[in-house]
Order: structure tokens, then sequence, then C-alpha cells
């Protein structure tokens, strides 16, 4: 199923959820704090940037961003918040497409990465944050670690949330370093919805080989949004790669 198959008019009306989840003040307010330092005054460049959760905030703190986004519904969401003139978008693929301008701060949040399927795609939009930036700017990246130490021999699928009326479960591919996201809601009667996506994950050392590849160099790794450090149990990492400052 193509990208813009699955982001398609119903997922982006579900997409937003004010208050909650990953609109909750407590999970949105560490990203803008901490992308707002990382543009150091400058211009942004949001890529996948959906219907604005971390957009309309940042901009509204005063920084410019600009926005690469592949999916019309999506778009039609955020243009309900902010209009072209207040956050311009390019509609493409963030991988190709170009903004016009030079960038302080490229930003890939929520593990969009893995929505691209293959290696060779996930290098380029590493190569096309760089070609956006000028010298000592920065990319990015929000990203899940793969939960492979979970599945014994032979399983192949983990529940990574439960809640009431919510089951999260990926089923993983590893030959192909694959995993189907599996979102299930459901009520007291006896229907549920169903919504997924497919991804492609990405250690970090090969998300720090493909920073490489396109003149990047670590700068920092951290659990969460806040700062906190990154061990080897830790289930996701902010991560903020950087091109020199004498390029």
């Amino acid at each position: 199923m193509e990208q813009e198959e699955i982001w398609d008019t119903d997922a982006a009306q579900r997409y937003d959820t004010p208050g909650t989840g990953m609109f909750a003040p407590e999970v949105l307010g560490p990203t803008v704090d901490r992308l707002a330092e990382l543009a150091g005054g400058g211009a942004a460049l949001e890529f996948a940037i959906g219907t604005g959760r971390v957009a309309v905030p940042l901009a509204g703190r005063g920084v410019p961003v600009t926005g690469i986004e592949l999916s019309r519904p999506m778009l039609d969401r955020l243009r309900a918040k902010a209009d072209e003139a207040t956050i311009p978008v390019i509609v493409g693929d963030m991988a190709t497409a170009t903004a016009p301008g030079t960038y302080t701060l490229v930003y890939l949040v929520y593990n969009t990465i893995s929505n691209l399927l293959t290696q060779a795609e996930q290098v380029e939009c590493f190569r096309n944050a760089a070609r956006h930036l000028g010298p000592g700017g920065r990319f990015v990246i929000e990203l899940w670690v793969p939960e492979l130490r979970k599945l014994p021999p032979g399983q192949t699928a983990t529940v990574w949330h439960a809640e009431s009326g919510y089951i999260g479960l990926d089923t993983y591919d590893v030959l192909r370093q694959h995993v189907v996201s599996h979102h299930f809601s459901f009520d007291d009667t006896k229907r549920a919805r169903l919504f997924r996506s497919p991804h492609r994950y990405i250690w970090p050392a090969e998300l720090d080989l493909m920073a490489q590849l396109a003149g990047f160099a670590l700068e920092s790794r951290h659990a969460d949004w806040t700062g906190a450090e990154f061990i080897a149990e830790s289930r996701s990492h902010v991560s903020v790669y950087r091109i020199p400052p004498s390029r």
C-alpha cells in the first residue's frame, strides 16, 4: 500500500487528538521547546509536517516554519489551523521534494522516517535534509528502537501498548527489516476499528551511518525530548545530527 493511500482522508480526520496522546502538553511541550532551541533563531523545515501538530506551536514561538507533506488530506487539516503565508508547505516526498531557501534546522518527528520502506530512500532523506541546511545546520530525528528482544524464537508479533479501548500490535519481518503497526480501537460493541501502517525499522547505529553518508555528524542522542539519558533499555531516541560549521 502506498503512503498516499495510508494517510487518506479518514486517517487525517482521526489523527488530531487535542490534549491527549501525542498532542498531550507533556508530550508536545518538550518537543517544541527543544526544537525552538535547536533552530537558534533561524528558520526550520519539517519533513512530513502532517496536520501541524508540531509546526503550529513552533511557529507560534516565533520560529519560521516551512513543511514538506505527501498527503493532501493531512495538509487540508493543517490549513484549517494555519494558512500558506504562515506555514508554507511543499507537496511531495520528504526524500526528494525541495523547499526554497536555507534552514538552520530540519526535523522529522514521531518515527516518520520509518515510513520510507527502503534503506536507499532513508539515506536519500538524510541527503535531502543536508541539501536544505547551511553550514552548522542540524537534522533532528525522533525514532523508536526496534523491540526485537521481545520476540521469542518463532514469534513474529509484539504488543507494544494496551489500554482500555486500544491495543497496539507490531508484526515483524526480520528478513526485510520491516514492521507493520496494527492499531485496534474498540468499545463495548462487537466491532473494532483497525488502522495499519508499514515501516522499515532502523537501529541507531544504522541511522548514524546514514547520517555520515549525507555529511552529518552525530551531535547528541537522548531518550526523549526532555534530555533523558539514552540507555540500552530506552524505547526511543531523539538524535541530533549536524553539518560541520566549516562546510
